[in-house]
């Protein structure tokens, strides 16, 4: 199923155009299945099936999820051209924002905790808060935020249980990715 989540993905990440050009990670499979892959074998299982649902859903649809993922990211680090493209996609509605923010939340707090584990491996990565986010450079908080914001409800409730059950296990997403 991961296997199937990731190469949805690449596929709707090839048809991303950026503004500069192609990106280099377009052209770099291996990177791009690790990353996300690993992220994915953190998720429970009934978090992975609808997403995988997101997923074929959107395809069929003609939507492009990661198109989307990287638009709405663009409210932090381009807003300028945010704002000349925001109307395309469906707006979400304040209870699907207001669970997004703590999620968010959470997640900083757990990067907070894993940098304070493992300050150089922590040096390797993003910068944590979008406070951070520049025409360059994208902050974790900005990347979750938009990831999370193309998830159904459906896809978006489940997943705040898996992350309401991590959390009551003291297990750390983060340092689990």
């Amino acid at each position: 199923m991961i296997n199937e989540i990731v190469n949805l993905e690449w596929e709707m990440f090839q048809n991303v155009e950026n503004t500069g050009g192609r990106a280099n990670c377009q052209d770099d499979y291996e990177t791009f299945y690790i990353m996300r892959a690993s992220q994915y074998k953190c998720f429970a299982h009934e978090v992975l099936v609808s997403y995988l649902n997101d997923l074929k859903e959107a395809k069929a649809h003609s939507r492009n999820l990661i198109l989307e993922k990287y638009a709405r990211m663009m409210a932090y680090t381009h807003l300028e051209e945010y704002e000349q493209i925001k109307d395309y996609f469906e707006p979400l509605d304040d209870q699907a924002l207001e669970i997004i923010e703590q999620i968010v939340e959470i997640q900083l707090h757990w990067r907070k905790e894993f940098k304070r584990h493992f300050p150089k491996l922590i040096q390797l990565s993003r910068q944590s808060y979008s406070t951070h986010d520049s025409h360059e450079h994208t902050s974790f908080e900005t990347y979750l935020r938009g990831e999370l914001m193309t998830y159904s409800k459906q896809t978006l409730i489940l997943y705040t249980q898996m992350i309401v059950d991590y959390y009551k296990c003291n297990i750390n997403l983060v340092t689990s990715i």
